[in-house]
């Protein structure tokens, strides 16, 4: 499969996994209409609460979907894969959006079989499906240690109401019976998305996220999927190149700049 197939199903399972993720908040407007992904969560993290290009839309409808994220009042991105859709570039500084970072601000990246064959994981480390309400909050606490950001912001997607999805996964990895790692997987028809791949700071450098990466690989495999997608942090990003993930686009994010000195 080519780097342009690959390219279209990592943004599909993009958009599906943050609108799964978005819509367990109250309140949150999830839309895929007139060729514009629209998620308007109020999370204070402007990744959930963008507006994607879902398609060929014309530029007054992505106009308007920055217009319904102003009038929210919170955080938000413009989030364009670099050369599907540059001929929005253009109308980001008509409407005064500015890019977030200097380069890219969000990596894509794939892995196509096949995929490396599964081992166990490190030793001492414990895997578990998460499927319960306890399993709800292991993963709740030790993703949002990982991650650096408050609880509540990650027990405000991380719901109950998410494993009840049938296409998502939700994973804690135990060690010494405490959760230290966590991973999401979303699968969409052949894909198989891999989020929330994070690891408490003392459990860190012990191939935690790797084996949690790809235990969701495999699991994803198992129902289906041939193709396995995520997005890189920087932290992150050698560590999915040496397990086989290549990047297939490039994101550029476009926020209004008043909100960089407070995001």
């Amino acid at each position: 499969m080519d780097a342009v197939s690959l390219a279209r199903l990592e943004h599909e399972n993009l958009i599906v996994a943050i609108g799964a993720a978005g819509a367990q908040i109250a309140g949150a407007r999830i839309d895929r209409t007139d060729g514009v992904a629209l998620v308007a969560t109020g999370h204070p993290m402007r990744l959930f609460n963008q507006v994607i290009i879902d398609g060929a839309p014309a530029a007054d409808a992505v106009a308007a979907a920055v217009r319904v994220m102003r009038e929210r009042g919170h955080l938000f991105v413009v989030n364009l894969r670099r050369g599907e859709d540059d001929r929005y570039l253009s109308l980001m500084g008509r409407i005064g959006l500015v890019p977030v970072s200097d380069g890219a601000w969000m990596p894509g990246m794939a892995l196509h079989p096949p995929f490396p064959v599964a081992t166990e994981p490190p030793a001492g480390l414990e895997i578990q499906r998460a499927l319960d309400r306890n399993g709800v909050h292991d993963h709740v606490l030790a993703g949002a240690e990982g991650f650096e950001i408050p609880p509540s912001w990650m027990e405000a997607i991380v719901t109950y109401g998410l494993i009840d999805l049938p296409e998502v996964a939700l994973y804690v990895g135990y060690w010494d019976g405490q959760p230290v790692t966590t991973g999401l997987g979303i699968r969409t028809g052949r894909t198989i998305g891999v989020y929330n791949i994070a690891t408490v700071q003392a459990a860190r450098r012990r191939g935690f996220g790797s084996a949690m990466t790809m235990r969701i690989v495999a699991d994803g495999a198992v129902a289906g999927c041939d193709v396995a997608i995520l997005q890189a942090s920087p932290m992150g990003y050698a560590v999915y190149e040496r397990l086989g993930f290549r990047t297939v686009v490039e994101y550029d994010g476009f926020v209004d700049p008043a909100s960089l000195a407070s995001s």
